[in-house]
């Protein structure tokens, strides 16, 4: 999976900025950020990332609903989903997994291992599917 540019969706401004600075910057990535679902699914209409990082616990439309929404619009087109979150039990992963996503990145991330971490996740994902 060759990714090129990212949608980061999380509430927090500072997890936003972080991820955006070490992804332009180390990967090199297009990365455009959303504070929220609603403005995830309206950036979604102009720009279609090979990614999105999806912060589970969001005010408004959460991130599972988030995902369930930009399934039900693109279905098989929809672009692949890492959950970002803080509760990564494994019952945790597994439930994300089974909602369509492709991992999940435990929060607080390292900032200086987050491209690696996408990529592993991507390459155990394509090599599963």
């Amino acid at each position: 999976m060759n990714i090129t540019s990212v949608l980061m969706v999380d509430d927090d401004a500072n997890i936003r900025r972080i991820a955006q600075l070490v992804l332009t910057r180390v990967v090199p990535w297009e990365v455009k950020l959303a504070a929220s679902g609603n403005e995830a699914l309206a950036i979604l209409q102009e720009f279609q990332p090979d990614l999105i990082l999806l912060d589970v616990m969001m005010p408004g439309l959460d991130g599972p609903t988030t995902l369930s929404s930009i399934k039900q619009t693109y279905g098989e087109a929809a672009p692949p989903v890492i959950f970002m979150t803080a509760k990564a039990l494994k019952s945790e992963v597994d439930f994300f997994k089974n909602l369509g996503s492709i991992g999940v990145i435990t929060k607080p991330f390292d900032p200086k291992t987050l491209p690696e971490e996408i990529m592993s996740i991507c390459r155990q994902w394509r090599s599963v599917a």
